[in-house]
């Protein structure tokens, strides 16, 4: 072999090793959590060679450990620069053992199946901190990028679902989810996520959503493709950046292993860009969002005050009141001789913890005769006919609300925590005045 040759020959190893590049993975256990008292989670951390300590890293989180050849797809992505340098976090779900090693609760279902926004404050508050306490085994500290844009979830089966409901809750958490198989069926809730999506304003989240025809893990709860296929609707519906792939697979990780590096090129393909917030097709968003939206701005420090727990028509007919007793209604009365007559509980409210009973927290209503409700799941509006027709979320740390002021092209909700102010397309009640009727629509 010639000089030339050798030298071509290093040249082309080194080349080599540089699309193959590897990477560390790190044990990890989490034993102490305020959230999931009681539980064992275990992890691994992903750490690729490409990464240098310096700067943040962008982040992949993994449910029920490592799946898809994940870190093997992700070494020769971030050496081809399909995508950037990230920390992987592959977590199993909790389970609690007695002294002699006895499981005695599997905490997965609960976990990952329900639909609230306690698993994302999981990896929020308690996981993700854990995992920038560690360094690597050359003494590199684990730092993590906070943008949402630089970050992905992935999920199978229930996993899916836990994905799909970080990302959703937590936007400002996840830019990124990848959903396999997910388990978006009757059996802590998933089946009404569709309904919750169509009616939540819009967020920028990239969502790819993968299913077979052949996926019916158990027909009790129904039936998987039928709910994923539902959700992907949902989700195209609410204006996400959404991708699908059907086949004619079953309830396993066999489709999403052979697809999985496309989809990480699929979510990763712009970056750095941030996800834009797409157009809903809920009109009733739509006209209220209008072109001055800017989202919740912060106007001062707040009090404490009474809230506003009843609210009467401006021409004095009827009254919508939140009701002592705890549950997902608020109910309406008829005025007659200044009495509430012929109650009922008229508003039906959405809750995403069916575990609880909603918090109803303040009342108010605009100029059209609809009536806005506080509640622990965001701001709730409800046409004449008692129906959510949107939702609107919280700004962060708003706390209970006590207040809200509907104004010509404003609405302000107040709490102990602070005031917030919104430029939506909105008008005020008019004092003597009957707003118009919407028919029974």
């Amino acid at each position: 072999m010639t000089s030339k040759q050798i030298i071509f020959t290093i040249l082309f190893l080194l080349a080599a090793l540089r699309l193959t590049a590897g990477h560390v993975l790190i044990d990890g256990t989490l034993d102490q959590s305020d959230i999931y008292p009681g539980t064992v989670h275990t992890f691994q951390v992903y750490v690729p060679d490409q990464y240098d300590g310096k700067r943040p890293a962008g982040l992949y989180v993994g449910l029920d450990g490592v799946l898809c050849n994940a870190p093997q797809v992700m070494d020769s992505l971030i050496a081809s620069r399909k995508m950037p340098c990230v920390i992987g976090v592959f977590l199993q779900p909790g389970i609690i053992k007695s002294g002699d090693g006895t499981v005695l609760r599997y905490n997965r279902s609960y976990e990952f199946d329900s639909t609230t926004g306690e698993f994302a404050r999981f990896l929020d508050t308690e996981l993700l901190p854990a995992v920038e306490r560690m360094t690597t085994q050359r003494g590199k500290a684990i730092r993590l990028s906070r943008r949402p844009e630089d970050r992905m979830i992935f999920g199978l089966s229930s996993g899916g679902i836990a994905a799909f409901n970080a990302a959703w809750h937590r936007p400002d958490l996840f830019g990124k989810v990848f959903t396999g198989v997910g388990t978006f069926v009757a059996m802590r809730g998933g089946n009404e996520l569709q309904a919750l999506v169509r009616k939540t304003e819009p967020l920028p989240l990239r969502v790819f959503i993968q299913d077979g025809t052949n996926d019916v893990w158990n027909p009790l709860f129904g039936h998987w493709y039928e709910g994923n296929q539902l959700l992907a609707s949902a989700v195209r519906f609410a204006g996400c950046d959404v991708e699908c792939d059907w086949s004619d697979g079953g309830h396993n990780v066999t489709r999403a292993s052979q697809i999985f590096p496309q989809v990480m090129e699929w979510m990763w393909r712009d970056w750095p860009a941030a996800t834009s917030t797409g157009k809903t097709q809920n009109d009733f968003l739509q006209e209220l969002l209008g072109p001055e939206d800017k989202g919740w701005e912060r106007m001062g420090n707040g009090i404490e005050h009474k809230p506003v727990t009843s609210i009467i028509y401006p021409d004095l007919t009827n009254i919508a009141m939140i009701p002592d007793a705890p549950g997902n209604t608020v109910w309406q009365y008829i005025l007659k001789d200044g009495q509430p007559v012929h109650g009922e509980p008229f508003y039906w409210l959405h809750n995403d913890d069916a575990s609880h009973a909603l918090d109803l927290q303040s009342l108010a209503l605009d100029g059209r005769g609809n009536l806005w409700v506080a509640t622990s799941m965001g701001l709730q509006i409800c046409d004449q006919n008692g129906r959510v027709r949107a939702i609107l979320r919280m700004p962060p740390g708003c706390g209970r609300v006590h207040e809200i002021t509907i104004r010509a092209g404003e609405v302000w909700i107040h709490s102990a925590e602070g005031d917030w102010r919104r430029h939506l397309n909105v008008t005020a009640p008019e004092l003597g005045t009957r707003p118009e009727s919407q028919g029974q629509g």
